[in-house]
């Protein structure tokens, strides 16, 4: 790895010619994990990756150049190739480099990346056996595990030195019910930054039942109506559709450029007074978070929206230059071969003093959205649709018959204004997010909320 000496070194190269601010980001990552069908082992490896990345910047003009070669003469070329790239006016200060910070957010008493793979394999098969012996309509069972310790460093020509290690584990289930030609399924894939000991406190049993039975209702459900209508939003994943449709039109990526729907809009409504939303990547353990973001910056506790009121965007470094305001901690990659960017951590709306029961009882007909699945979003408008993975009609306060087919179709600020209902039983869940700067773990949450009403694409009565 490279020393103190050759990373000033490659500073001093990338700040040679019109640089204001230099960065060098090393990383090394070691993974493992094993994937099965059916109870049998198809993919089982493990692997080491590594590399530096190198940023300039003058003003909001960035050059980004990366190598997996540690060698510090060919990273000092590359920097100073990257100098002669960059247009800028002037030569920056390089600050002295602070003494090196390392924090973890990883919370483990059993480190994951000791357990043999054959104990991953075992645990793994239970799900998939119970799974095939469930019911003869449950016709794949597919399961898989993976572990990862990443470690940073983080060295800037503003003095930052930090360094940061975690190892984050995430294993899933997917059942797939078979009728005819019709396959629906069922999935878990919860995901940590706890030990082992999470593995070993896994009710896996009991969860891949859950999953036999969400893919054998929706592989006898009817097909859900269409149009207007109250929809109930479960907890947990359902947390996605705030991720989507409005936690990146927060971040500034988006804002940064104007190309938000939330753009010049601190300190005004733009949701239902009993909205109040996070991104906290603080959170010990949480499969979403961090100490130290990808450029070096402290994580935070980020305080978005406020009984309805837009307070914080989340903003990385170039957002910071672009929107004139402190960088947020909220600096995110996938890894070395990315230049960073603003990314959402562990995002959700928070729990406020409904019962649950009572949402559903106080609603007299509408759709009751179990579980969430994919879908897309226009950050620049806000419009977004999602399919629902497991939903029920509600009918006379009750969760009736369950109904397959259903997308919510929308725009992120109204959905926003349109939640009258907020539930006390908070939830969250991992899952992976998708932007300019790769592929990064996050979690959404929510309580289960009401939405007073929203398109649900369906089919219309006597359509085939």
């Amino acid at each position: 790895m490279l020393n103190d000496s050759n990373i000033a070194r490659i500073i001093d190269a990338a700040m040679s010619k019109t640089a204001d601010f230099a960065e060098v980001f090393i990383e090394e990552s070691r993974s493992s994990s094993v994937s099965m069908l059916n109870g049998r082992v198809i993919k089982a490896g493990s692997g080491v990756a590594s590399g530096v990345g190198i940023r300039l910047m003058a003003g909001t003009n960035v050059v980004y150049v990366y190598s997996n070669d540690f060698d510090a003469d060919g990273l000092i070329k590359l920097a100073g190739e990257a100098a002669d790239a960059l247009k800028g006016n002037s030569r920056g200060e390089i600050k002295e480099l602070e003494s090196r910070c390392f924090r973890t957010a990883s919370d483990i008493n059993i480190d994951p990346m000791t357990v043999r793979k054959t104990d991953n394999v075992a645990f793994l098969k239970q799900a998939s056996d119970h799974a095939l012996s469930f019911d003869p309509l449950i016709t794949q069972a597919a399961a898989s595990f993976t572990n990862n310790m990443r470690t940073i460093r983080v060295v800037n020509s503003e003095g930052i030195n930090r360094e940061s290690s975690d190892t984050r584990m995430r294993f899933s289930v997917e059942v797939i019910a078979t009728k005819g030609n019709e396959k629906q399924t069922g999935r878990i894939a919860p995901g940590t930054l706890r030990g082992y000991e999470f593995v070993n406190e896994y009710p896996i049993i009991e969860k891949t039942t859950q999953c036999c039975e969400t893919a054998l209702r929706m592989i006898n459900a009817g097909y859900a109506p269409s149009g207007k209508m109250p929809v109930v939003l479960g907890n947990g994943f359902g947390g996605v559709i705030f991720h989507e449709a409005c936690g990146h039109s927060l971040e500034a990526t988006a804002v940064g450029i104007k190309s938000s729907c939330f753009t010049d809009m601190l300190g005004k409504k733009i949701a239902s007074d009993k909205v109040t939303a996070y991104d906290n990547a603080k959170i010990k353990g949480e499969w979403g978070s961090y100490e130290i973001d990808d450029e070096g910056g402290i994580s935070s506790n980020l305080l978005l929206i406020e009984n309805g009121i837009l307070k914080n965007y989340m903003v990385d470094k170039l957002g910071s230059r672009r929107m004139n305001c402190e960088s947020t901690g909220c600096g995110r990659r996938q890894d070395y071969s990315y230049a960073p960017t603003s990314r959402m951590s562990n995002t959700y709306i928070d729990k406020g003093e409904d019962d649950p029961k009572d949402i559903i009882s106080d609603t007299e007909y509408g759709l009751y959205c179990s579980q969430m699945g994919g879908g897309s979003v226009d950050t620049t408008t806000g419009e977004f649709n999602f399919a629902v993975n497991e939903g029920y009609m509600i009918r006379n306060g009750k969760i009736c018959e369950p109904v397959r087919g259903a997308t919510l179709i929308g725009k992120g600020s109204e959905v926003l204004l349109n939640i009258d209902r907020v539930g006390n039983d908070l939830e969250l869940s991992a899952g992976m997010c998708g932007s300019i700067s790769g592929g990064i773990p996050v979690t959404v949450g929510q309580p289960t909320i009401r939405l007073s009403s929203i398109l649900v694409g369906g089919r219309e009565e006597g359509e085939v």
